[in-house]
C-alpha cells in the first residue's frame, strides 16, 4: 500500500468504487451458492485474515480508540446488508438505493452550493434508476439496501476518524475483524461445512480481496485527503459501475432510463471533483488530521497514508 500516497485522492475513490462493485457482482453469484449470510461471512472473515496479515495491528490503547473501532466495524457489518438485498434486487438498483446514505451525508455536511447541487443531481439519478416503468421490487430488498446505505454513511464518517487518528491500516484491520465476528455465526449456522468447500473458499477469497480489502484500503487513504461530503458524492459512481458489472458479469439488463440515471450520478461525481485551486487548498487544510500541522499539509504526506 506504499504507492497509495502518490495517487490523487479522487483516483483512489474511483478505484475503490470499481473494485467494490465488480466484487459485489461476484459476491452475488457466491450468494446464489451459499446464501447471503454465507457470502457475507466468507467475505468478512477472509478479508479480516488478509488485513491482519497485511497491517499487523496492535490492540487499541484507549477506551476511545476501542469504541471507534467497534463502531467502525459495526458500520462495516451493516453495509453487508447489501448482500441479502442483492438476492432480491438487481445489482445496479441495490447499489443506487444504498447510495442514498452517502448522498444524505453529503447534503447534511456540505456548506457549498455546488456540493449540495451535486448531491441533488445524484439523488435524482437514483430516483430515476429505481423507478423504471412498470417495475415492482420486494419491499424487504429495498429496506435492506436502505439500511446498508445508512451504514455506509456511518462507515464514511468513522473511516475518516480512524484514518485521522492512525497513519496505518491497523484500525481498518481490527474493524473488519469485529465485523467478521458479528456476521460469522449466522453464516456458519445457515451453511455449515459448505463454506469450507475448496471452490467456495476460492471464490470467497476473490470476493474478500476485490470487494473489501482493496476498496476499504483505498477509501481509508482517500478520506485522509478529501472531505467526507466530497467522498459521499464521489460514491455516486457506484450505481454506474454496478450497472456495468451487472451487465458484464451477471448479464442483467438496463433500459435507457436507467442508463440516463447512471449518467446523472456520474455527472454529480465529476462536479464534486472539479474545484478551483483556492477551493482545493482550503479542502486540504480543512481535512488534515489533528496531529498534522496545517502548514505541513502541502508538503510530504507519505507518512500519513495507508
Amino acid at each position: 500500500m506504499t504507492t497509495l500516497p502518490r495517487l490523487p485522492a479522487p483516483a483512489l475513490m474511483l478505484g475503490s468504487v470499481l473494485s467494490i462493485q465488480f466484487g459485489q457482482a461476484i459476491g452475488k453469484q457466491l450468494a446464489g451458492t451459499v446464501g447471503a449470510s454465507g457470502a457475507v461471512a466468507l467475505r468478512l472473515a477472509l478479508a479480516s485474515v488478509v488485513l491482519l496479515l497485511l497491517y499487523g495491528p496492535s490492540l487499541p490503547r484507549s477506551r476511545a480508540d476501542a469504541v471507534l473501532i467497534l463502531g467502525f466495524g459495526t458500520a462495516i457489518a451493516g453495509m453487508n446488508l447489501i448482500y441479502p438485498a442483492l438476492v432480491l434486487l438487481p445489482l445496479g438498483l441495490a447499489s443506487a438505493l444504498q447510495l442514498l446514505g452517502p448522498i444524505s451525508l453529503a447534503l447534511l455536511t456540505s456548506r457549498r452550493l455546488r456540493d449540495a447541487g451535486c448531491a441533488v443531481l445524484a439523488g435524482g439519478g437514483v430516483w430515476l434508476f429505481h423507478a423504471p416503468q412498470g417495475a415492482r421490487f420486494p419491499l424487504v430488498g429495498v429496506l435492506l439496501a436502505l439500511a446498508a446505505g445508512a451504514s455506509m454513511a456511518a462507515y464514511l464518517l468513522l473511516s475518516k476518524r480512524a484514518g485521522a487518528a492512525n497513519s496505518g491500516g491497523g484500525p481498518l484491520a481490527l474493524a473488519v475483524t469485529w465485523a467478521a465476528l458479528l456476521t460469522l455465526p449466522l453464516g456458519v449456522a445457515n451453511q455449515g461445512a459448505e463454506l469450507l468447500e475448496p471452490r467456495v473458499l476460492l471464490i470467497g477469497v476473490v470476493v474478500a480481496v476485490v470487494s473489501a480489502v482493496l476498496p476499504y484500503s483505498l477509501e481509508l487513504a482517500a478520506l485522509r485527503r478529501l472531505p467526507t461530503r466530497t467522498v459521499g458524492v464521489l460514491t455516486s459512481l457506484e450505481p454506474a459501475s454496478a450497472g456495468l458489472a451487472g451487465v458484464i458479469i451477471l448479464g442483467e439488463h438496463l433500459d435507457l432510463v436507467q442508463w440516463a440515471a447512471l449518467a446523472c450520478v456520474g455527472a454529480a461525481s465529476a462536479g464534486a471533483v472539479v474545484r478551483r485551486k483556492g477551493e482545493r487548498r482550503e479542502c486540504l487544510t480543512d481535512t488534515a488530521p489533528p496531529s498534522v500541522p496545517r502548514e505541513a499539509v502541502g508538503g510530504d504526506r507519505t507518512g500519513q497514508q495507508a
